[in-house]
């Protein structure tokens, strides 16, 4: 077994980055779990060997209620690939029997998730860690496949692609494939008796929500020009951050998690937003994200989640997430996702002398967590499908998004139903392109021009 370092890593501190993939199947198999198959061990495949991926899978090795073994990568870069399994393989080194991914079995390209998922057997497990453009192409495969699925968050960045991952999600449910969304709060122990102790009205009615993501620039978020020796399409799914299309764009990716989790504590998503957003100090910066949103989000019943995301240098920090009620406050997130030390006040200040109840450190890891539940789903066949609630979350992260990008307000049907889809040829891509977006004579991408644009994002 893994020791119990190896149990509360952090998937996000492996290599950074993120490969891609498409194409879909149509191979259609009969229902499927774990004690179907009759061996003691699931395998897994790892498709998208950036760090989200390369640390998925190594949770999804540390889990102690089965056995586990990754058996098969895919990407669309090699030097992924290569990173991925090497820091794989050195964190597992004490246990190999943990890693059998010959060269045989490390696929390179767009259809490489194809040859990952065909060397799996139904009832084992898939990892798409591809940026979400891809996501429902390998979900389709993997459906086909008979293959449960661990998928990164965000799930959508358009409408469109929402529809297909609801109707998807159904046909998973159909064929009793457990599929689990890397929304990991939703599996932190303290986050969820927080949220009974808000239910069981603890801190009275909910008045308000504050959540906020703010720092520096991220690695693949902010990009400078093309090098005139890589194709647009491979451009484009190495630097995702930076593009709409790939990832939702900073937004979509960073911002999810608070959202997420302040609309947990609310037991209901946003109807509408509307929203600021601006981009400074760009220089050479050619990517399409602006670098400070002011979002308000306003619930069914008129509470508002106020959020804040910014990612610019020297500035003011913070990645927290708030409740107040009308008998008390809460804090959701202190300081990033883990450990959240969720506390609970008699007021609204949130000094030590509030502190009513907080929930006993050390925390258990809720990227472990979220293995551990999916793979308890998988061998005692529990029901166990939380994409349609992260397609939701991710259209209200992109209702967010669109409401600064427009300066209009927008509602959650009018992010469901609009009809931009802003990769529709994702299944068929190439590396040669075409790509979804292209650059001006100066290498810069279309932006959203608020006000201007009033019906889309960007004009392509």
């Amino acid at each position: 077994m893994p020791d119990k370092k190896s149990s509360q890593t952090n998937r996000r501190d492996f290599i950074k980055a993120a490969g891609a993939a498409s194409a879909v199947g149509a191979l259609v198999l009969p229902k499927v779990h774990a004690a179907e198959k009759n061996i003691d061990t699931i395998q897994v495949a790892l498709v998208g060997c950036g760090g989200r991926g390369t640390g998925a899978a190594a949770q999804a090795l540390a889990v102690t209620n089965a056995k586990t073994k990754l058996v098969a990568m895919a990407d669309v870069f090699e030097t992924k690939m290569r990173g991925s399994h090497t820091a794989i393989t050195q964190k597992y080194e004490d246990t190999p029997d943990k890693v059998d991914v010959p060269k045989e079995r490390q696929f390179i390209g767009f259809d490489a998730y194809k040859d990952a998922m065909d060397a799996l057997n139904p009832g084992d497990i898939v990892i798409l860690a591809t940026p979400l453009a891809f996501r429902w192409v390998h979900y389709q495969y993997a459906i086909d496949k008979g293959i449960h699925v661990f998928m990164e968050k965000p799930l959508i960045a358009d409408g469109p692609s929402a529809k297909r991952m609801f109707a998807l999600a159904k046909k998973a449910d159909e064929k009793n494939i457990k599929s689990a969304v890397g929304l990991m709060v939703r599996h932190c122990r303290g986050r969820q008796e927080l949220h009974k102790r808000i239910q069981d009205g603890e801190i009275g009615d909910i008045i308000a929500m504050r959540a906020y993501r703010m720092h520096g620039p991220t690695a693949s978020g902010f990009s400078k020009p093309k090098p005139a020796d890589k194709s647009e399409v491979m451009f484009q799914i190495e630097r995702f951050h930076s593009f709409i299309w790939a990832s939702g764009g900073l937004f979509n990716d960073f911002y999810i998690h608070q959202i997420d989790e302040t609309s947990w504590m609310k037991n209901s998503w946003p109807v509408k937003a509307q929203a600021t957003g601006g981009r400074h100090y760009r220089g050479e910066y050619i990517d399409q994200n602006f670098d400070s949103y002011s979002v308000e989000y306003t619930y069914d019943d008129g509470t508002k989640l106020f959020f804040k995301g910014r990612t610019m240098p020297g500035c003011y920090n913070n990645m927290s997430s708030v409740v107040h009620g009308s008998k008390g406050s809460a804090i959701v997130s202190a300081s990033g996702h883990t450990p959240g030390k969720v506390r609970i006040f008699s007021g609204q200040k949130q000094d030590r002398k509030q502190v009513t109840w907080a929930y006993p450190q050390p925390e258990q890891n809720p990227y472990q967590l979220e293995w551990d539940d999916l793979v308890d789903a998988i061998i005692n066949d529990k029901p166990y499908n939380e994409v349609p609630r992260g397609v939701e979350a991710s259209l209200v992260g992109s209702m967010g998004r669109m409401a600064a990008h427009t300066g209009q307000e927008i509602t959650f049907d009018q992010m469901l139903n609009c009809p931009q889809e802003f990769a529709p040829n994702v299944d068929k891509m190439t590396a040669g392109g075409p790509a979804p977006v292209t650059s001006d004579a100066d290498g810069k991408y279309p932006i959203p021009m608020p006000g201007i644009n009033k019906e889309n994002e960007y004009i392509v």
